[in-house]
């Protein structure tokens, strides 16, 4: 069977296999202060599934979340978020291995702009590439 075409003709760009930290279910802070506090993973957005296999997000990928902690107005909302850390560890292509201390997410709108106005903690440097809005509210790119 015949290729569709390369990655560059679909508009896919280059991203490098970063390993699964966090999958549906997972807790995790938010960075932001955008008004929640603490979100759990619903679902990943363009994740490749494959029968029966759980579908997992790291560092970069932009994941759906419910608001379990925060204001009034965003708990229990269904909202957009880039994962910006991970505890799992993860290889860089030059050879470097990266672990974070804990695992956290930035809220964001579907077309990647932050809701909030200010990071806290570093951004790795997978997700500061992917989402330039993110980057610019960063105070440290790890």
């Amino acid at each position: 069977m015949a290729k569709r075409g390369t990655k560059a003709a679909t508009g896919i760009s280059y991203r490098p296999k970063i390993s699964a930290g966090m999958f549906p279910g997972s807790s995790m802070p938010c960075a932001d202060n955008s008004g929640a506090q603490e979100l759990t993973i619903i679902g990943v957005v363009r994740g490749k599934a494959r029968h029966r296999r759980v579908v997992g997000a790291s560092v970069g990928d932009m994941v759906i979340a419910s608001v379990r902690r925060g204001t009034s107005e965003m708990r229990k909302q269904i909202v957009r978020a880039v994962v910006i850390r991970q505890r799992k560890p993860f290889r860089r292509p030059n050879g470097q291995w990266i672990q974070f201390e804990d695992n956290a997410a930035v809220v964001v709108t579907e077309d990647g702009t932050p809701k909030g106005t200010e990071i806290r903690g570093p951004v790795a440097r997978e997700a500061a590439e992917r989402w330039p809005k993110v980057a610019a509210l960063a105070t440290m790119i790890i």
